[in-house]
């Protein structure tokens, strides 16, 4: 219903949406019956290895919302351990020194797992946006600048 609103009249974006072949066909299904169609599928490319470097890096502070990394965005108080990760008791907010926390799907383990499952069901749509859809299919370098990789993706709309 929402995509009926004034706003999306001359199209609108859907977010990881969709993110297995059963809603893909889904979505195909239920744009058909309006004559529509998806007409661009933006694919952010970045190796696998440098999504663990950005995923497991991420530490939030739960009550502000204030995000970190140990890399890009470390916060002021971070000590490093003899193994050369950061020491989580030196993981605190820089405003009020309260402990921060990673989620739990932000681990190693997890986040191969939660790859796992993309590969298996969200690659394959970009093969039935494929070729049968001429330039549906959108390739974007997101393994470089945020500001790169936005001018890409507005070169692609």
């Amino acid at each position: 219903d929402r995509i009926q609103d004034d706003d999306c009249k001359n199209g609108f974006i859907l977010d990881g949406f969709p993110r297995t072949m059963e809603q893909a066909r889904k979505l195909d299904e239920l744009l058909s019956k309006t004559g529509e169609r998806v007409t661009r599928v933006m694919a952010l490319d970045v190796p696998d290895s440098i999504l663990e470097e950005r995923i497991c890096g991420r530490w939030i502070h739960k009550k502000s919302g204030t995000s970190y990394h140990v890399k890009f965005a470390p916060p002021k108080s971070m000590k490093l351990g003899a193994d050369g990760k950061p020491d989580p008791a030196t993981m605190l907010h820089d405003e009020d020194g309260s402990p921060l926390m990673q989620r739990s799907d932000d681990t190693a383990s997890a986040l191969k797992n939660r790859l796992a499952g993309y590969h298996k069901e969200t690659t394959p749509i970009l093969s039935h946006y494929g070729p049968k859809h001429t330039n549906v299919v959108a390739m974007v370098n997101a393994n470089q600048a945020a500001a790169n990789v936005w001018e890409e993706i507005e070169s692609k709309l």
